[in-house]
C-alpha cells in the first residue's frame, strides 16, 4: 500500500469515473477502463497510478462468495461483536485495537461512540473457532469489561463501495 500524499488531490469527473469503475470491477484491463471513462489508455494508466500514489486506492482485492465457498469449506460463523473496555484511555484503546487487528478472524474493526468502545466483524469456521477467538482476544484481557455478540443468520447485503457523489443514499 502506498503512503498517502501530504498534498491535497483534486478529483475531476474522470477521476471519479475511474474510482467508480474500479470499485465495481478492479479486474478491468486498462484498455476497457479507459474506454468506459472515455480517455486514452495512457491517460487512464497515468491517472490510476496517481490515485494509487495519493492513497485513494488502498489496495485491490477479490471478494469471495461465501455462499459458493460454503459447500467446499463449510458455512463458517460470522458475528458482529460489541466490546466495552474498562479503561478507555487512548493508550488502552490503541493496545486493544493493535491486538485485534492482528488476528486473521477479525475482518473489520471500528472504534465507535457512543455505546461500546469497539465493533468487530469476525468470521470463524464454527462455534469452537469462535470460542477460541474469545479466549484469545477477550477472556484473557483484564481491560475487556463486556462482550456482546450477534451471530449472522442471513446476509442481505454486502457492499464495500464508497459513495462518490454527494447526496447518494
Amino acid at each position: 500500500m502506498s503512503s498517502p500524499s501530504k498534498e491535497s488531490i483534486h478529483l475531476d469527473g474522470v477521476d471519479i469515473g475511474l474510482l467508480e469503475q474500479l470499485q465495481t470491477d478492479a479486474s478491468l484491463s486498462n484498455q476497457d477502463l479507459a474506454q468506459r471513462v472515455h480517455v486514452s489508455p495512457p491517460t487512464c494508466l497515468r491517472r490510476v497510478k496517481r490515485l494509487h500514489d495519493a492513497g485513494l486506492i488502498e489496495r485491490q482485492i477479490a471478494i469471495l462468495s461465501t455462499e459458493r465457498l460454503a459447500p467446499v469449506l463449510g458455512h463458517g460463523l460470522q458475528a458482529v461483536v460489541e466490546i466495552t473496555l474498562d479503561r478507555q484511555g487512548q493508550e488502552e484503546q490503541e493496545a486493544f485495537e493493535a491486538k485485534v487487528v492482528r488476528d486473521s478472524a477479525v475482518q473489520q474493526c471500528y472504534r465507535v461512540s457512543p455505546g461500546p468502545d469497539f465493533i468487530l466483524v469476525v468470521h470463524t469456521p464454527d462455534m469452537p473457532g469462535y470460542l477460541a477467538l474469545t479466549q484469545r482476544l477477550f477472556t484473557g484481557d483484564a481491560n475487556v469489561r463486556n462482550v456482546k455478540a450477534f451471530f449472522s443468520v442471513h446476509r442481505a447485503k454486502f457492499e464495500p463501495k464508497v459513495p462518490l457523489t454527494r447526496g447518494n443514499a
